[in-house]
């Protein structure tokens, strides 16, 4: 009644409210929804909370923490911070197949630096080579023990040459530079002068698509040296800057390769598969002269005899045999002499550098086995007559001739010269300087240098 002052619509809308409001009360809603609110608090009442347990207080108690995570070893001594994993990166476009220009990595145009190292190479290797006499160098004596004692490690004589672990060095003879070449995981060859004290010392050069197992200068021409890989043997010539191919296997199964004369023009090349590969670089292509199966489940060290250079001794799994080139085949090779005793995988046999009277071994077993031969005026069978077992923690050794050096795991790190009797002469080391393994090491053929290789690229020149 009170509304006639309202429009039509107005009106409308009102009847509409009111009409609405009588039907939603007739049904009573809010009746229903307090029972149902009355219902569930009933049922709510009835659950059984589990009380939350406090929060002990940072004060109140220590946390106890494992040694893993205290950085600590079972012994007490404190465990060195890991270290950090290197970032992802893209994938490197593969290496082709074929000669190679010696450019390196980081370099987009010829560089003055580059040139001045392989301009160093080239000159050192220049001169005449003359035959080493080792036999009467590592005589044992007061004064080759000094020498051993004067030889020293300092920060400078310390670099990162490639970019990760170090699988193969080589040491350039000349004896008026240090000059060093290394290896990596990704297929990198460093180059190291280390006479010249700065970063234009080192180049870094990529030949290969897989870890270079293997290299070598060549004992005829210095100039060349040569690398192998899972897939390919190369030769590094500096005086045309080229990485020639030699051989190459689409198996992916090179492991190691020695030179079966001074010319350095024919190798024996072992296989992860366990044949062995007979290579003679003057023959054209890219294919091996031979692949004869020794019957070993791997071949991972091959290694020539000094003199008698048609022998050359294989090293795998148990394996450890001597062959004659001259009677390989492509089956039923038999070798001429055997070393037994290895009981765990050998990861590499070598005869000592002169005479080759010497044979040491390295097995997974810890154990380092000196053995000694007859040797005779006429080419026959090589007979071991004498064995000798040393403990030894690493798997990874060189000869010097009456004495070999050998990487260790023990701490502090270091690495350790045995004399062939098994006796222990003399530990390399440095608490400031060598904090890491040297899992692959060389010897200078002349010179009082040694050099260590580790996992993190880094070379260690005493």
């Amino acid at each position: 009644d009170g509304c006639s002052q309202l429009s039509a619509y107005e009106r409308k809308r009102l009847k509409n409210i009111t009409e609405n409001a009588k039907f939603f009360a007739a049904l009573k809603l809010h009746e229903s929804a307090a029972r149902l609110h009355q219902i569930a608090t009933k049922r709510q009442s009835h659950v059984n909370r589990r009380a939350k347990p406090k929060k002990a207080e940072e004060d109140d108690k220590v946390r106890r923490r494992s040694m893993r995570l205290q950085r600590v070893d079972p012994s007490g001594i404190p465990v060195p911070e890991a270290p950090a994993q290197p970032e992802a990166e893209t994938p490197r476009p593969r290496v082709p197949d074929g000669p190679l220009p010696m450019v390196p990595e980081d370099q987009v145009e010829n560089s003055q630096l580059t040139e001045d190292l392989l301009a160093t190479w080239r000159r050192i290797s220049e001169v005449l080579l003359v035959t080493i006499n080792y036999f009467g160098i590592m005589q044992f004596s007061l004064r080759y023990q000094d020498s051993l004692n004067s030889m020293v490690l300092t920060e400078a004589n310390i670099k990162k040459v490639v970019r990760y672990r170090v699988c193969s060095m080589a040491i350039h003879p000349s004896e008026s530079i240090i000059f060093l070449a290394a290896g990596d995981t990704s297929g990198q060859v460093g180059l190291w002068n280390v006479d010249c004290q700065s970063e234009e010392g080192t180049r870094v050069f990529v030949p290969h698509n897989f870890p270079v197992r293997c290299m070598h200068f060549s004992p005829f021409s210095p100039t060349q040296l040569l690398s192998l890989s899972d897939d390919v043997l190369r030769c590094a010539d500096v005086t045309r800057a080229v990485f020639d191919e030699v051989c190459r296997s689409e198996e992916e199964s090179f492991s190691s390769f020695d030179f079966l004369e001074d010319g350095a023009s024919t190798a024996v090349v072992g296989h992860w598969d366990g044949r062995v590969a007979v290579v003679d670089r003057r023959t054209p292509g890219a294919s091996a002269e031979l692949s004869a199966d020794i019957g070993f489940q791997r071949t991972r060290t091959v290694h020539v005899h000094p003199v008698n250079k048609q022998y050359f001794i294989a090293a795998g799994s148990v394996d450890v045999c001597i062959y004659d080139v001259r009677c390989l085949k492509s089956k039923g090779n038999k070798p001429v002499s055997s070393l037994q005793g290895h009981t765990k995988s050998v990861a590499s046999a070598y005869f000592s550098p002169v005479t080759g009277s010497r044979v040491v071994t390295v097995c997974a077993d810890d154990k380092l086995r000196i053995s000694s031969s007859e040797q005779c005026s006429i080419p026959v069978p090589l007979v071991f007559k004498k064995q000798i077992q040393t403990k030894n923690q690493n798997q990874t050794k060189t000869w010097l001739e009456q004495c070999f050096v050998v990487g260790s795991m023990a701490r502090p790190r270091q690495i350790e010269v045995f004399q062939d009797t098994g006796k222990l002469l003399h530990t390399f080391c440095n608490l400031d300087c060598l904090g890491s393994v040297c899992s692959i090491n060389t010897v200078h053929p002349s010179r009082n240098i040694l050099v260590g290789g580790n996992s993190s690229g880094r070379l260690h020149v005493f």
